[in-house]
C-alpha cells in the first residue's frame, strides 16, 4: 500500500512530535525546507501554492525560474541556438582577455573556440547567453528583448503621452551601460555646488549611485524573462525597472544591507572586469550611501524589481503643477469617461483604498508607502488634479485636520 510520502519525488522526511493538550494528544508534523527543489508528485508534476488553493506549473518560463532558484540551471550559460564564434566582437574580446589574463597566459595558445569554452562563454560550437551579451557584435539579433528602453517624461506620470527623449539602447552590456548612463546624464540637471560659473557642474544625483544601480539592473536581471530593462526619467525621479523579482527569500531590506544571490554567476564574474561592478553585494549599499533617497520595490506578481531614485526637490518642484484644492462639483458622464481612461495604476490603488474620509497619513499607511514625495506626486496630486478625490477642508489645504474623500467622478470610477 502506497503512503503519501511515496507520492513525492525525491522523498521528504517529515518530523513528528506528540503534544499533550487538554483535549488530548495532538500530532505536530513539520516538513523541513529541502535541498532537492523543485519536488515532483508521482506523475512528474510540480505544484505551487496559489492563495488558499494550489496549481501545477505548466509554463516553460516558470519551470526555468524554479530550476534557476534551485541552482540546477542558470540562464546565462544556456546556449544561444544559431550563434557561433563569428558573432563575437573580436576586438572587444581580445582587449578583455589581454587586460585580465595577459598575452603570455597559459590560455594564449588555445583557439578562440577553446578559449570561450574554458571561460564558460560557450560550448565550443555556440555562444551561451553570457558570451553573447558580453562580447556579441549584435546580441539583439538573437535576443531582441535584451536591451534598455529609455524614456524621459516632462512630468511625474507614467501614462503621460508626451515625452522629452526616447531611445532603445542596444548592443553588448558595456554599450548598454554607456548608452543608458549617457541618457540619464543628458536628461538630468547639472548643479554648480560651489563650482565656478564656467564649469559644467555636477550631476544633481551622484554619478556613483546611478552607475551602481544601472550595473545591478543589467547584471542581476532575470534573463529567463523575455523583457527589456526600462529606464524612465521623470520630473521628480529616475526609475530603473528590471525583469524578474528578487530571487528566493531575498527582500528589499536584505539587499539594502548588502545580502545578495548571484542569479547569473558566469555573466557576473566576467562583467566585474568590464563594467564598473564591485560585487559582494556592495552595489546597493554604496548607492544608498551616495544618495539615500532611493526606494527599492520588489513586485513578485508583476515579476519585476524597481529602483526609484528621487531627484532633489529644488530642481523640479517649481515646474510641477500646483495641487488643485477645489474641484468641480458636477462632473458629466463624458468627463468621467475621459478621466477613467487616464487613471494610472497608482491613482487606481488610491481610489480603491479610500473609504469615507481619510487623512494623508492613513492613506500612506494603507498603501504601504513610506516616501512622502512619491505618495504626493504619484498618487495624491494626480487624483486631486483629475477631480477624482477632494479635500474636506479646501480653504485650508495645509490644515492638520485635512482629510480626503472620493468625488462623484471618483465614486463612479470605483463602481466601474
Amino acid at each position: 500500500m502506497a503512503t503519501p510520502l511515496q507520492h513525492v519525488r525525491p522523498p521528504v522526511h517529515p518530523l513528528t512530535e506528540n503534544v499533550q493538550t487538554d483535549q488530548g494528544i495532538v500530532v505536530v508534523i513539520e516538513v523541513p525546507d529541502g535541498l532537492a527543489k523543485p519536488y515532483l508528485d508521482n506523475q512528474g508534476r510540480i505544484w505551487v501554492k496559489q492563495g488558499s488553493d494550489k496549481r501545477h506549473v505548466t509554463s516553460r518560463e516558470e519551470l526555468q525560474r524554479m530550476f534557476q532558484r534551485s541552482g540546477l540551471v542558470y540562464a546565462d550559460v544556456v546556449p544561444v541556438a544559431g550563434t557561433s564564434i563569428e558573432d563575437i566582437d573580436d576586438k572587444a574580446f581580445t582587449a578583455y582577455f589581454t587586460r585580465r589574463y595577459g598575452e603570455s597566459s597559459e590560455f594564449s595558445n588555445l583557439t578562440r573556440e577553446q578559449l570561450l569554452q574554458n571561460l564558460g562563454l560557450g560550448d565550443g560550437l555556440e555562444l551561451n547567453l553570457a558570451g553573447l551579451m558580453l562580447f556579441g557584435r549584435n546580441p539583439q539579433r538573437w535576443r531582441p528583448a535584451f536591451e534598455v528602453k529609455a524614456v524621459a517624461f516632462p512630468g511625474t506620470a507614467l501614462h503621460d503621452t508626451r515625452y522629452l527623449d526616447s531611445e532603445d539602447i542596444k548592443g553588448a552590456l558595456l554599450e548598454q551601460f554607456r548608452g543608458a548612463f549617457a541618457f540619464i546624464k543628458r536628461n538630468l540637471h547639472h548643479v554648480q555646488h560651489g563650482r565656478s560659473f564656467n564649469t559644467l557642474g555636477e550631476l544633481e544625483i551622484p554619478e556613483t549611485a546611478l552607475e551602481e544601480l544601472l550595473v545591478n539592473a543589467l547584471i542581476h536581471r532575470d534573463y529567463f524573462t523575455s523583457a527589456s530593462v526600462r529606464l524612465m526619467v521623470f520630473a521628480d525621479r529616475v526609475e530603473i525597472v528590471s525583469p524578474g523579482h528578487l530571487p528566493d527569500s531575498l527582500s528589499a531590506e536584505d539587499i539594502r544591507r548588502g545580502k545578495t544571490i548571484r542569479r547569473n554567476p558566469t555573466l557576473t564574474e566576467h562583467a566585474s572586469h568590464i563594467l564598473p561592478y564591485r560585487g559582494m553585494g556592495s552595489g546597493i549599499p554604496r548607492a544608498l550611501e551616495a544618495w539615500p533617497r532611493i526606494d527599492l520595490v520588489d513586485d513578485p506578481s508583476g515579476n519585476q524589481f524597481s529602483v526609484i531614485v528621487w531627484r532633489p526637490e529644488a530642481e523640479w518642484l517649481g515646474a510641477t503643477p500646483p495641487v488643485t484644492d477645489q474641484v468641480t462639483d458636477q462632473v458629466t458622464d463624458q468627463v468621467t469617461d475621459q478621466v477613467t481612461d487616464q487613471v494610472s495604476p497608482e491613482v487606481a490603488r488610491l481610489l480603491n483604498s479610500l473609504e469615507g474620509e481619510m487623512t494623508r497619513a492613513e492613506l500612506q499607511d494603507i498603501l504601504g508607502l513610506k516616501h512622502l514625495p512619491h505618495f504626493r506626486n504619484a498618487y495624491l496630486r494626480p487624483a486631486l488634479n483629475a477631480g477624482l478625490i477632494e479635500q474636506t477642508i479646501p480653504d485650508k489645504p495645509n490644515s492638520r485636520l485635512q482629510k480626503y474623500r472620493l468625488t462623484t467622478a471618483g465614486k463612479q470610477w470605483v463602481k466601474k
